[in-house]
Formats: structure tokens, sequence, C-alpha cells
């Protein structure tokens, strides 16, 4: 797995668990019962933050540090999560709450925003210099 693949499995996660607390599901060992359940989805992001943790720790960008710090609080929670035998809608909930995972959300939408305009910027130069040449 790759940063930005860890990046995608934490923001979708989150956007998963954003829409399972929403339904109200009762609490449950997820051995059963319509799915899909919350304990993956929270199992593949605990993984991706302990690879950008592992990416990052050593880093010597100070943002990328605190990326790394951010992660290991928010693995720490949904480590916590995973150790209670149910899950359910409210507790989800809870955890979106989580500051400590809101931090990594909004550290890993500016990280990566912030590498994404050089390339928009280099292609919006090449059509509008193509542009240009259509006149």
């Amino acid at each position: 797995m790759d940063i930005e693949e860890s990046i995608e499995a934490i923001e979708s996660g989150y956007e998963f668990l954003l829409a399972y607390a929403a339904q109200g599901r009762p609490a449950s060992d997820e051995t059963g019962g319509p799915g899909p359940h919350a304990r993956p989805t929270i199992e593949g992001m605990a993984s991706a933050m302990k690879h950008v943790t592992e990416v990052f720790a050593d880093s010597n960008d100070d943002f990328e540090q605190l990326i790394a710090q951010d992660c290991k609080k928010a693995g720490a929670a949904m480590g916590f999560m995973l150790s209670q035998e149910k899950l359910g809608s409210e507790v989800v909930d809870n955890l979106n709450a989580s500051i400590h995972l809101r931090a990594v959300l909004t550290d890993l939408f500016l990280y990566s925003e912030a590498l994404r305009p050089l390339a928009t910027e280099e292609e919006s130069g090449v059509m509008a210099h193509d542009a240009m040449k259509k006149q």
C-alpha cells in the first residue's frame, strides 16, 4: 500500500462511517444481520493510519511528522473501538466526532490538496496554451 492508497482508504472509510452512523444500527457482534458492518472499515482505516505513521514518522518535514502523530492518536481510538465486542451506529458516530479522527482527515485533505494543484496547474497551463494556439 502506498501513501496515496492509505490516504484514500482513510478518507473513503470516514465517508462510509458517516453513512453507517446515520443508519441508527443497534450495537451488534456483526456475526449476522444485514451488512455492511463498520468493523472491516475501521480495521482498514486503522491499518492505513499505521502505514501513514510509519512512512511519515522519520520525515524531515514537520507537517508530515504532525500527520504521523495525529494518525497514531486516531489509530489508538480505532484500536479501542475494535477491542469492543459490539459496534453500533452510536459508538461509530462518537468515533466520527473524535477530534483525533477529524485532525487526521483535515491533515490529509490539506496534504492531498497541497500536492494536487501542481498537476492541475500544469494541465490547465497546457490547456490554456492550446486554447491560445487555436485563436
